[in-house]
């Protein structure tokens, strides 16, 4: 078989359905369309059920908890009755140390099920961990594939880390430098071993997340006799938000407002050798949060079930200093040190808190162990070595990729709200450029992808050319 570059990325949707055992031909629409809700529905699992699986290898139960420190900080820099109870759902206490190891869990149940031998994934992130433990718990081989070197041979510290967790869990690791090499190499393994897909965004990785936000509907209640204001979610790829959406609203029928949150790192291309190494954060952050969420289907399958546009109320970004000074912050005021990635969202958390009342409850959705390369001191070391200036000041004037600001103050902790309206019209352009003509199939889905009317939709549509069929066949 011809192994060149084109020649295995001309495979790439045969090789991935037939490592995932998805059929995706089946979900198809016409044109655009595919039928999302019954794509969620493979494998047939309940949310009872994969709580057993997961409660039963390791994952899930994690404890919320509150921050009443934080929490008074936030009142003392906010007006008189606001200053949310923030709270914590503290995922770190999962084995392999975060939430991707709920997506996990599933994924490798489902390879055994499958009876494959081994799994697979292309990952720089926790989930490898996650992917790791699992297989071990289950008898698999496992291969994990990153991302981790410039052209220099100079790795970023938090991704080494990985590698090591993922090592001392019995899988292989991959180690590829920054560019297209690393989904041609996962594709070429995938062929030559036959094992699993264990991708983030199968169905089965956001089922599983699926039982975190039933949790944290369940443990706010007994706390606190209420559902929670607000959740706040990372966003990266969208698999994180899309999950714990579901399962919030599986649980509870009040509003819960979902908040998406990413680290701002505004003109740093991921795939550019030089800026590899002047990003502080592997995750987390828009270089993966906003091209996704435009374009969910650029994963490692045909179709992405991690589609955050579907559920997100409100999308907001903080600088790399904001999210390191909370980091500090949450191991000094709470005597809890976890990784800085995961603290993204306690660091929109607490500046979404000031402007909500002292009633309300924020949650932020999820922690991350910290270790070694993962430590913000580490990060931070990495980035001075690399020439990023870090100072106090205020963290409006970071420039991603040249500085780091530390806010000298708390009070200057303020997340940055995106246009949503704008990210979706861009979501619909990206999608009716694949098509000269639309099914009235099609125009159903985006409002739906895009969580707005059809009129809506409709607008947008016409800036386009496109042919809308009046009738579908």
């Amino acid at each position: 078989m011809n192994n060149s570059y084109d020649s295995v990325m001309s495979r790439k949707n045969q090789i991935m359905q037939s490592s995932v055992g998805i059929d995706y031909n089946r979900y198809e629409g016409k044109y655009l369309n595919f039928d999302y809700e019954a794509l969620l529905k493979e494998g047939d699992f309940t949310l009872s059920e994969i709580r057993t699986i997961q409660n039963s290898n390791g994952v899930g139960n994690t404890p919320l908890k509150e921050l009443r420190n934080m929490t008074n900080l936030v009142r003392k820099v906010s007006p008189d009755g606001y200053g949310a109870r923030i709270f914590i759902k503290d995922e770190a206490l999962n084995d392999s140390g975060s939430f991707k190891a709920r997506r996990a869990s599933i994924a490798c149940y489902q390879a055994k099920k499958l009876g494959f031998n081994g799994v697979i994934a292309a990952t720089s992130g926790n989930y490898g961990a996650a992917v790791a433990s699992q297989a071990a718990k289950y008898g698999l081989k496992c291969i994990i594939v990153q991302e981790c070197y410039d052209s220099s041979g100079i790795g970023q510290p938090e991704i080494i880390e990985k590698a090591r967790a993922c090592e001392a869990y019995g899988a292989e690791v991959v180690q590829l430098s920054v560019g297209p090499e690393l989904f041609y190499k996962f594709l070429l393994l995938l062929e030559e071993t036959g094992y699993f897909n264990a991708s983030l965004y199968t169905p089965y990785g956001i089922m599983g997340i699926e039982t975190l936000g039933q949790e944290i509907v369940e443990d706010c209640l007994k706390l606190t006799n209420k559902v929670p204001d607000m959740v706040v979610c990372t966003n990266a790829g969208g698999g994180n938000l899309t999950g714990t959406a579901r399962g919030i609203i599986k649980t509870t029928n009040q509003k819960v407002e979902i908040v998406g949150a990413s680290v701002n790192l505004f003109g740093l291309h991921m795939a550019n050798d030089y800026d590899f190494n002047r990003k502080s954060f592997t995750t987390g952050h828009t270089g993966f949060g906003l091209p996704f969420i435009i374009n969910p289907d650029r994963s490692d399958v045909p179709r992405s079930a991690a589609r955050a546009l579907r559920y997100i109320d409100r999308y907001v970004t903080l600088t790399q200093g904001e999210v390191f000074f909370i980091t500090e912050a949450l191991s000094a005021l709470e005597g809890i040190e976890r990784g800085p990635a995961g603290n993204t969202s306690l660091a929109a958390a607490f500046s979404l808190a000031k402007s909500m009342t002292r009633d309300q409850i924020i949650v932020v959705q999820e922690t991350e162990y910290t270790s070694a390369g993962k430590h913000h001191q580490a990060q931070l070391a990495f980035a001075r070595k690399n020439g990023i200036d870090i100072h106090f000041g205020n963290p409006i004037d970071e420039v991603a990729g040249k500085t780091i600001v530390l806010p000298k103050s708390v009070d200057l902790i303020n997340a940055v709200e995106l246009d949503l309206d704008n990210i979706r019209k861009k979501y619909i352009q990206t999608q009716v450029l694949k098509t000269e003509i639309l099914s009235q199939d099609d125009i159903v889905f985006l409002a739906e992808e895009t969580n707005q009317t059809k009129a809506f939709v409709l607008d947008q549509v016409k800036k386009y050319d496109r042919i809308v069929e009046e009738i579908d066949e």
